[in-house]
Formats: structure tokens, sequence, C-alpha cells
């Protein structure tokens, strides 16, 4: 798959798999150029266990601590994860601060004000603010199979790996129940209470989600489902294949848009990327878009080509975060949208 240090990607080209993808925010137009921090640790973990701690990672690399890490930075979706599930962060680095200082939507409901941000955008990442935070553990996602760290840059991945061990939840080629269940289990091991009404009522409405996608998929089995991503000049049309939502959402019955394999081939099988002027190649009856900052939105989109498609004149856009933050309680709704949205499509296509 494109990674970020992939040679024949442009930054853009990085971007659009990022919408298109699952990959994250590169561009810079929308996050803060220089790292910011806030006060306090963010602190949540309720109850963290004494004694050694281990996990094993997606790499099947097993971490072991003395303790239960108290000090954790991870990337700011898995922070929003776990803090889901009660568990709190000392820093974070990927996309966490707009410049008007809100927060982005990969921090789902962290309370950025309250911890410290080592890297905002793309291959920012301060290894003295990291250094000084004393990390017992950093945690991020993994976008390959070769244990890329995401947004971890690579100039500085050895530099980084020598001040605290790591641990990698995989989010590539499989279905967003497996990462899911995997942050569900660190959570555990962290400390977070699974057994809490929260966390049980959150994981049952994903799954009652999950059954009323499915019911409506069966019912409307001709709906076409297209997920695309916007930039300036390229539109990306998603492949079902790697990516965990849209591997899921198949798995449930979703008649997806499908690019040839041909056409996906120079993005090694994640997206084809498409003029605004071809933008109508594909005939799709709902429309699900990259929501994240750094892929432009729809009703910011100009492009008369994009304006006369069925979907869009039919008001049948919905968002889509190709990063979802994963905890049952954030993926949950990512379900109910798109059966809602199948069950009321109209056929367009």
């Amino acid at each position: 798959m494109p990674n970020a240090s992939a040679a024949h990607l442009t930054r853009r080209g990085i971007l659009a798999a990022g919408g298109a993808l699952g990959l994250g925010a590169v561009l810079t137009a929308c996050g803060d150029d220089k790292a910011s921090s806030g006060a306090g640790s963010g602190k949540e973990t309720a109850a963290a266990k004494s004694g050694p701690w281990t996990f094993k990672d997606d790499r099947d690399e097993t971490v072991k601590l003395d303790r239960t890490p108290a000090n954790i930075v991870a990337f700011v979706g898995v922070a929003a994860a776990l803090h889901d599930y009660g568990i709190g962060v000392t820093g974070v680095f990927g996309p966490t601060r707009l410049q008007n200082g809100k927060a982005d939507v990969q921090a789902g409901d962290l309370d950025i004000s309250k911890v410290t941000v080592i890297g905002n955008v793309w291959d920012e990442f301060s290894v003295e603010k990291y250094a000084a935070l004393s990390p017992d553990v950093l945690i991020t996602t993994m976008f390959d199979d070769a244990g890329t760290l995401w947004y971890v840059p690579d100039a500085s991945k050895d530099q980084i790996a020598g001040l605290a061990p790591s641990v990698g939840i995989s989010v590539y080629d499989r279905q967003m129940t497996e990462p899911l269940q995997r942050v569900y289990e660190l959570a555990e091991s962290l400390g977070a209470d699974v057994t809490s009404k929260k966390v049980t009522a959150a994981k049952k409405r994903f799954e009652d989600a999950a059954a009323r996608l499915r019911a409506a998929t069966k019912a409307k089995p001709d709906i076409k489902v297209l997920a695309g991503s916007a930039s300036q000049d390229i539109f990306y049309v998603s492949g079902s294949n790697l990516s965990i939502d849209l591997e899921y959402f198949k798995a449930l019955g979703v008649n997806f848009v499908e690019p040839s394999a041909e056409a996906l081939k120079a993005s090694g099988g994640w997206f084809e990327n498409l003029s605004w002027e071809n933008v109508d190649k594909y005939d799709a009856d709902v429309i699900i878009m990259d929501n994240r900052t750094s892929a432009i939105q729809p009703d910011a989109i100009e492009e008369a080509t994009w304006k006369k498609l069925p979907a869009v004149k039919a008001g049948q856009v919905i968002g889509r975060n190709p990063e979802p933050i994963l905890s049952y309680d954030k993926c949950a709704p990512l379900l109910e949208e798109l059966a809602e949205a199948i069950e009321k499509a109209k056929k367009v296509s």
C-alpha cells in the first residue's frame, strides 16, 4: 500500500490516500504548523493496575513493563478511542488542533487543552517534547503489513523508539471489527472497566447498528455506494479492499462502486484518482465522502461536474471518516448513518 514515505506518491496523493484509503491528513493547511501543548496530562485512567504489564501488538511484538503505563503518548485517533474507555493519555500526535483552536474531527471527545500535542501535521513530531513527557509507551496504528508506525516520522523513528516501547494496531486489510476488538483489549489491559454500563451499551449499539446495516442492504441490494475524497485537483474513488470500514461495510452487504484492479494499481490497490472532468465516470446512488479536515467537504465543492451527479442532486451524500476512532462508541454511529442513507436512498444511477 502507498505509505507516506512512498516516493511515487505526491504530497497531495498521500492526502488523498488519506481520504480515499483511510490514511491521515498530510496537508498543513488545516493544521497548526507548530506543535502545541496544553496544560495537564489528561490522565483519566481509573484504578490503573499495579504490577507487571504486557501487551502483544499486531506486529507480534510484546511490550513488557514493570507497571501499567501511566504516561501514554498516542496517535490522536487512538487517544480518542482510549478516552472513550476512560483511559487518559499524556501526549498526542497527528491531526489534533485546527487553526481556529478547535479540536480536529480525529480527536473525538478528547479535551485537547489537557494533552501535550507533540505533532499536529504530517512529519511533525517533537522528539524533545516527547522525551520531556517521560513516556512509558507510544501507541499508534499501522496502514501496511510492514509494521510502519503511523505518523511516526521515518527520519526520527529510531530516536523515538529509543525513548519508549511502542504498540502498533493494524488498520490494514482487515474488517473494522478486528482493530475495534484489539483496542478494546488494549484499553482493558490499561485498566479500563470494559464491563461498565457505558462500554457494554456502546458495544450493543454497535452490534445493533451492524444488524440494521445488513438489513438495509438486503432490502435495497441495488443501491450503489461510492466512497470518495476531494482535493483541489483530484477526486479519489476508493476500492473497498484494504480499508477497515469499507471491508466491513462490504461484508454487511453494501454494494460498492469498485474501480478496476488496473485503475487501483498505481496506489497499491487503495484508490483511483479522477480529474474533476471525469468525476461522473461511475454511477452511484449514495456517496460517502471523507469528512476529515484534510479533505475538501461536499458543501465547498464548486465543480459543476460534481453538482450534476445524480446522488449529489438527490441529496444522497453523507460523511465518512476513513480513519475511524476505534471505540464502539464512535463506530456505531458510522454504521447507523450509512444504514439510514441506504434505507432512505432513491435509485438515481
